[in-house]
């Protein structure tokens, strides 16, 4: 015969703190607690420290839901991206969301992702973030003059703020890296150490960023036509194929400028099956300082952008907007040239 089983007992539940809790704990009003959770600014810094510290003892969970429906804002931003493989192992993408997500956090406010693909935009579900106050603010990265829907955004009077880009005309806000300054580095350096055939590998021309890159090229570079410039689509397979193209029409490069690392690397890489030695055969240089271009053989020569401070401010200044500044953003960072081994002077004949 077998024996009875024992009676299953389950766990209870551990009981949610209240907000009434907190503010017994902390000795404040329930009213503090509230404003301490909505960073009002009339609460003094030491109130502050003493309610969040009961607040993280206790392990309290405000129900945002309910506060973004009984209050004016979410504190909920959206970063959206367009649909490409892999954007967030790419460093570009990474060290930007990691700058938008970190001074979220800092200034009390969450981060959802939204892929931008074709129907979400077609069924105007960008607009339907705020329609539906999923967010307060939406910052775009990755995006270029194909994506008109980021006119919608201003049309309606929400906030949202364009990530390393431009786009002028549009009326959008925009926070972006000073990519003509970067590229005016470059081309004074190779010039400097002598160099005069010099094959640039851009991004796409739909880009803003890519266009100031082609144009200080041209600019700095009259005696050189369009045979010396190559569209690297922004990618490592594709810098190989631009860099085999470069040399097939100029076989007497002595120099070879790409608009991001990734295309830099590639360039390296088409050169060394060619057996060309960098750099003493021909220079490299990149544009973009991503973490791995200092690991390479050799160690690559490019220009630091600062995607990390660039996400930073924008989420920043995104959140000065949703809280009601209107001044318009258009933000420039600086940039600098980082000199490593991949580049020297031009070779003798």
């Amino acid at each position: 015969m077998a024996a009875p089983s024992e009676p299953i007992t389950r766990a209870k539940p551990a009981k949610r703190v209240s907000i009434r809790e907190i503010a017994r704990q902390a000795g404040v009003s329930t009213a503090t607690v509230s404003m301490v959770l909505n960073d009002n600014p009339k609460i003094t810094q030491a109130t502050r420290e003493k309610v969040r510290k009961v607040i993280d003892r206790a392990g309290y969970q405000p129900n945002r839901i309910a506060q973004s429906l009984s209050g004016k804002y979410t504190r909920v931003l959206g970063v959206l991206l367009p649909t490409l493989r892999h954007a967030l192992a790419d460093p570009y993408f990474g060290e930007l969301i990691s700058g938008i997500c970190d001074r979220a956090a800092r200034l009390g406010h969450k981060v959802t992702l939204e892929s931008a693909k074709p129907d979400f935009i077609r069924e105007k579900k960008h607009l339907e973030l705020f329609d539906r106050r999923f967010v307060d603010g939406v910052l775009c990265i990755g995006f270029n003059d194909r994506h008109v829907f980021l006119k919608d955004f201003a049309k309606a009077g929400h906030p949202m703020v364009v990530v390393n880009n431009q786009f002028d005309s549009w009326g959008v806000d925009q926070v972006v890296c000073d990519y003509r300054s970067g590229t005016d580095q470059v081309m004074t350096y190779l010039q400097q150490l002598g160099h005069t055939k010099i094959g640039l590998i851009h991004g796409s021309p739909d880009v803003f960023t890519s266009r100031v890159i082609i144009d200080v090229f041209k600019h700095r570079t009259p005696e050189l036509d369009d045979t010396f410039l190559e569209d690297g689509h922004f990618t490592e397979e594709h810098g190989i194929a631009a860099t085999h193209a470069l040399l097939e029409r100029h076989p007497d490069l002595t120099a070879i400028f790409a608009g991001n690392d990734k295309m830099a690397l590639g360039a390296m890489r088409a050169l060394s099956l060619r057996g060309i030695k960098v750099p003493e055969q021909i220079s490299v240089v990149g544009f973009d300082d991503i973490p791995y271009s200092k690991f390479v053989t050799p160690a690559l020569t490019t220009v630091h952008l600062p995607f990390y401070e660039a996400g930073d401010l924008a989420c920043e200044r995104l959140i000065q907007r949703i809280r009601g500044k209107n001044d318009r953003i258009n933000e420039t960072l600086s940039t600098h040239l980082v000199l490593r081994e991949s580049t020297g002077i031009v070779p003798r004949a």
